[in-house]
């Protein structure tokens, strides 16, 4: 049986998306896969049970014969931080780690472990990455979102030394077009030559970082004012409509399937948005919208939603969730597989991990 350990420098940046297609090309090839998150810092309760908040997802994808709470030993509550301080840290949790990886382990050819968000993550608790990864015998793949060039190499260099010897490769994820000669040409090379194993470099998709209406209800708690509307259509630009109507219409042209957000009372703004790729209008400060902006959206199938917050107050609840959303929807998934199956040199990986 072989581990393979899948982590990132920083959070949201694809690992749960690689596990599980990884998984599903693993799968595909005729392995027994099996997978678990040895430390969630993300709680969730499931049929009375605390488990890691994409467990059903993930037991529900890889077809995985065990309860969603056994897919992570050790989830990171209150309570049990507040326990683990008061012991001191004298708390050992890694037997309780290493008897869920056996347990998972058995019959399996494949064992995926999911790392926490971060390189940062697990210390508090005695169980940050490498030591676990180490203790377990497993291999390491590092994720790298790319944010910017020089940030791409430092990440990369980063992983490498945290992580030394355990470290299999690299997949570099989320690369703009416009910078793509600069990683397949110079920052591969480099990294390469350095001894760090880069299994592929995948193209930025906004598709895969886009939110749907449903997502904006949820974290905005907004009342939906048309009456026909798709929950699941889906956004992937956000827009403020902070300006006169002329300048906003030509912005407007320029980014397509896109929620605008903006006063309820700027009706200039938003008929110019309904006149373009507009997946929803959020409308901010409690004002409600005239007659005629309701009927024209709900004519184009536009999203109306209304929240009480400010502008600037909105646009920030929305930025906790842009671009970090898990893939909890098949279309998604989907598309992610389709990049690694383009991307990824699978059989540089299998012969890292010794498979």
């Amino acid at each position: 049986m072989k581990s393979l350990y899948v982590t990132s420098v920083e959070r949201y940046s694809g690992k749960t998306a690689v596990c599980l297609t990884l998984g599903k090309h693993f799968q595909m090839d005729g392995y027994k896969v099996g997978y678990l998150k040895p430390l969630s810092l993300q709680p969730w309760m499931l049929g009375g049970r605390v488990a890691d908040e994409d467990a059903a997802f993930v037991k529900e994808i890889l077809d995985l014969n065990v309860e969603p709470w056994e897919l992570s030993p050790v989830v990171l509550t209150t309570d049990l931080l507040q326990e683990h301080l008061s012991s001191n840290g004298e708390i050992d949790h890694m037997p309780k780690v290493r008897k869920a990886f056996e347990t998972a382990a058995e019959t399996q050819d494949i064992l995926l472990l999911e790392g926490g968000g971060s390189l940062r993550e697990g210390y508090v608790v005695g169980l940050p990455t490498p030591q676990v990864a180490h203790d377990l015998g497993s291999e390491i793949l590092a994720i790298i979102k790319f944010r910017d060039q020089i940030r791409l190499l430092d990440d990369a260099l980063t992983a490498f030394t945290r992580l030394g010897d355990s470290l299999s490769g690299i997949i570099i994820n989320r690369v703009p077009a416009v910078v793509k000669d600069f990683v397949n040409d110079l920052a591969v090379p480099f990294l390469e030559s350095r001894g760090i194993p880069i299994f592929g470099v995948l193209p930025e998709a906004h598709t895969l970082a886009a939110l749907t209406v449903n997502d904006l209800v949820d974290v905005l708690d907004a009342e939906i004012l048309t009456k026909y509307y798709r929950p699941q259509s889906m956004v992937e630009n956000l827009t403020v409509g902070a300006m006169t109507a002329e300048a906003a219409l030509s912005r407007f042209r320029r980014y397509p399937l896109k929620a605008v957000i903006t006063g309820g009372d700027r009706t200039d703004i938003q008929l110019a948005a309904l006149e373009t790729s507009t997946t929803c209008l959020v409308l901010t400060g409690n004002l409600h919208p005239s007659p005629l902006i309701l009927r024209q959206a709900e004519e184009f199938g536009v999203a109306v939603l209304l929240v009480r917050s400010n502008t600037m107050e909105t646009v920030e609840k929305i930025e906790t969730i842009y671009g970090k959303t898990r893939l909890g929807q098949t279309k998604k998934l989907e598309l992610f597989q389709t990049l690694l199956n383009e991307n990824v040199d699978f059989e540089k990986l299998y012969k890292a991990i010794g498979i």
